[in-house]
C-alpha cells in the first residue's frame, strides 16, 4: 500500500486533473453506457465531469496525488452539479433511449441525497496503472479526515459495483440500487458523521 502526497488541484492544473478522470473512467459501466464509442466518450465525458463535479475546482475541494495518478472531486455542502450544463449535454449528445433513462437516474439520485448538509463525492478515480495499490483509499482517507473533523455527512453515487467494497470499508452504506430502463445500476451511498 502506497502513501501518496495528496493536495488540492491548482487552477492551472484543472485540465490535467480532468485528463486523469478521463483515464480512470474509461471502462466505467455508466459512462460507457452513455458514450460506448471511444471518440464520443473522449469528447463528452470531460464536459460531463465539469457539469457534475466542476464545483470542486472552484471551491478547491478537488484533490490529486502529487504524481497525478489519482484524484477526487468533492462538492462541499451547498454546492451541487450544474444542472443546466448536464441537461444540455445529455439532450445534445446522448441518443434515446439512454437519454431518457439518464434523466430518470439523475432524478432518482437527486431524491436520495441526505437532507442534512453534506459533502458529495462527485468523482474519484485512479489511473489504470495505479489501481489496487491503495491510491483510492488514500484519497478517501485524506478527505474524510477533514470531513470527520467537521462532523458532516458524506454522499456518493458509485457507477461501478466493483468499487462498493472500497466505500463500505470507509464507512459508506448503500441506500439502494438505482436502475432505469437500459441503464446499468448506480449505487447511492451515505456516510454518517463520525
Amino acid at each position: 500500500m502506497e502513501h501518496p502526497v495528496i493536495r488540492a488541484v491548482e487552477p492551472s492544473e484543472v485540465q490535467r486533473a480532468i485528463s486523469l478522470q478521463v483515464m480512470a473512467f474509461d471502462a466505467d459501466p455508466v459512462m460507457r453506457w452513455l458514450w460506448p464509442e471511444p471518440y464520443e466518450y473522449l469528447t463528452h465525458f470531460p464536459r460531463f465531469l465539469r457539469g457534475f463535479g466542476g464545483g470542486a475546482f472552484e471551491g478547491r475541494t478537488a484533490h490529486v496525488t502529487d504524481d497525478f495518478l489519482g484524484g477526487s472531486l468533492w462538492l462541499p455542502p451547498g454546492v451541487g452539479p450544474d444542472e443546466g450544463a448536464l441537461t444540455e449535454l445529455l439532450e445534445d449528445f446522448v441518443p434515446e433511449p439512454a437519454r431518457s433513462d439518464a434523466f430518470g437516474i439523475l432524478e432518482e439520485i437527486g431524491e436520495l441525497h441526505p437532507l442534512e448538509p453534506h459533502w458529495h463525492l462527485a468523482f474519484i478515480g485512479v489511473d489504470p496503472t495505479r489501481r489496487g495499490k491503495g491510491t483510492g483509499a488514500a484519497l478517501l482517507r485524506h478527505a474524510l479526515a477533514r470531513i470527520d473533523e467537521l462532523g458532516a455527512y458524506c454522499y456518493l453515487e458509485s457507477s461501478n459495483p466493483a468499487n462498493l467494497s472500497l466505500y463500505e470499508r470507509h464507512g459508506f452504506e448503500l441506500v439502494r440500487e438505482v436502475q432505469v430502463g437500459t441503464s446499468p445500476c448506480v449505487f447511492p451511498m451515505i456516510r454518517v458523521p463520525r
